[in-house]
């Protein structure tokens, strides 16, 4: 696997503030919480080894139940919810949340499968890296729509950031309403889209955001032991 340092994006000036943010980082001691009796992940900063497992989990492992009406979260802090789904045939989404209650403030496609999203992370380390080549800065950098996109240090294609949530992606959003942290299994849908496309899965985590300047901000997964470094590192940087 190509080294993060391999890629041109690297070059990008807005990126390294962002990236040295990586080794000041102190360990958190932060605890894996699943509300409303949903089954997510467990602790161990063993989120990412929970996904690779999706492709041995069966249709009768549904791990998160259809949730009632919204409950206040348990989490009182200021983290970000992030979430990466989507079905194991078909393209992983990422969806970014400043509240799980809420709709989320980034939707996006990533151009790239399930089954690849597992290889990559063969290495326990996960790095996307979304780069707007958007020459005006009038907006903020995660407004911005269109992204090329980075996994471990190779460009995988562009992608649209979505203006409306498709009907899957509010499905999924309205089953992990009460869930903090974890992965599993979700219902699918329709059951047609469960016989093409295999089941629904996914990955919530919570993540602390760090803006590195106008042109950039990044979201370090918050590992629920404590480990040192982050697992998944997800980065929006804005081409100057």
């Amino acid at each position: 696997m190509p080294s993060l340092h391999s890629s041109p994006f690297m070059d990008n000036s807005a990126f390294l503030p962002l990236l040295r943010h990586i080794t000041r980082r102190p360990k958190s001691s932060s605890t894996s919480t699943t509300t409303n009796g949903g089954s997510g992940g467990g602790s161990g900063g063993g989120l990412l080894k929970m996904f690779k497992l999706f492709p041995m989990l069966t249709s009768g492992c549904k791990m998160v139940a259809l949730l009632g009406r919204p409950r206040k979260p348990l989490l009182k802090d200021n983290a970000t919810t992030g979430t990466i789904f989507g079905y194991r045939k078909g393209r992983v989404s990422l969806a970014i949340q400043e509240d799980p209650h809420c709709l989320p403030i980034f939707v996006i496609e990533l151009p790239m499968q399930t089954a690849a999203l597992n290889k990559e992370m063969a290495s326990d380390i996960l790095r996307i890296a979304l780069e707007s080549e958007t020459k005006s800065h009038k907006k903020k950098v995660m407004e911005e729509f269109l992204w090329a996109v980075y996994c471990n240090g190779r460009k995988i294609g562009y992608s649209f950031r979505r203006k409306q949530m498709s009907d899957d992606e509010l499905h999924v959003m309205q089953h992990l309403r009460g869930v903090s942290m974890g992965a599993g299994v979700l219902p699918s849908p329709a059951s047609e889209k469960d016989n093409l496309e295999g089941e629904l899965t996914y990955m919530r985590a919570r993540f602390e955001r760090v803006v590195g300047s106008k042109d950039s901000e990044a979201l370090y997964m918050i590992n629920p032991d404590g480990a040192p470094g982050p697992e998944l590192s997800i980065f929006f940087v804005r081409s100057q």
